[in-house]
């Protein structure tokens, strides 16, 4: 008679580092600053509107062809593509589970409240999903086409910019996905610095400093592109 043999083996270190609270943490932290990065490039590349349609679509051409002759056309396009998607991902992912183990920690409501947060913690969860639709939108206008306004012309950006932004509602959705945003840094950035161990008593004035300016910079930066479509000073 064969004896019976245990088949459970013990989780990898990565399973148990993503099963806990402090690995979903730190994958949320991870995420949110490869975003972070990409978003003030991002905000960069949107400012040259304002040198003119030959200086914004040449820089669109250049990120097509950013890395040749060693890649092939948009090939590094689309690995910072592939990269932000598993960020974006990772970030939700991980961000979700963490709010579904913290509600079930929590069945009942605490007797007594619990300090008020900032607006900017408070609106941290619906300010994540506004932010995810926004992207489904803006690369459903400014990527693919499918809903952009006035018929989408491949090849010319600033044109489809001006387009986007000569709607109320197109203005409407950039800026208060915008607005979410600036509040979503703010929050974010002292949180990933507290998860990945830089903060302290004495950093975190300068922590908060930071994240303030950060999203404000942010925030002004990215409302300035429609903001000069509605003024005129981009036509």
């Amino acid at each position: 008679m064969a004896l019976a043999t245990r088949t459970d083996r013990k989780p990898s270190m990565t399973r148990s580092m993503w099963d806990s609270s402090v690995g979903k943490k730190t994958v949320m932290a991870g995420s949110g600053l490869i975003m972070l990065g990409y978003l003030a490039v991002h905000m960069l590349g949107n400012l040259k509107i304002f040198f003119g349609s030959g200086e914004f679509n040449h820089y669109a051409h250049w990120l097509r062809t950013l890395g040749e002759p060693f890649l092939h056309y948009e090939w590094a396009l689309w690995i910072f593509r592939v990269v932000l998607v598993a960020a974006v991902v990772a970030h939700a992912v991980s961000a979700y589970q963490l709010s579904r183990r913290d509600i079930r920690a929590r069945p009942t409501k605490y007797v007594h409240k619990k300090p008020r947060a900032s607006y900017a913690t408070r609106t941290m969860r619906w300010g994540g999903i506004i932010l995810g639709l926004f992207i489904v939108w803006h690369i459903l206008d400014l990527t693919t086409g499918t809903v952009h306004p006035n018929g989408f012309q491949a090849g010319h950006p600033y044109q489809n910019v001006i387009d986007t932004f000569s709607t109320w509602y197109g203005n409407a959705i950039y800026i208060v996905a915008m607005l979410a945003l600036g509040l979503h840094v703010q929050h974010g950035f002292w949180s990933a610095a507290q998860t990945l161990g830089v903060g302290s008593r004495t950093r975190d004035r300068a922590l908060k400093t930071i994240a303030n300016v950060l999203a404000l910079v942010l925030t002004a930066g990215f409302i300035a592109v429609p903001v000069g479509v509605m003024t005129g000073v981009v036509s």
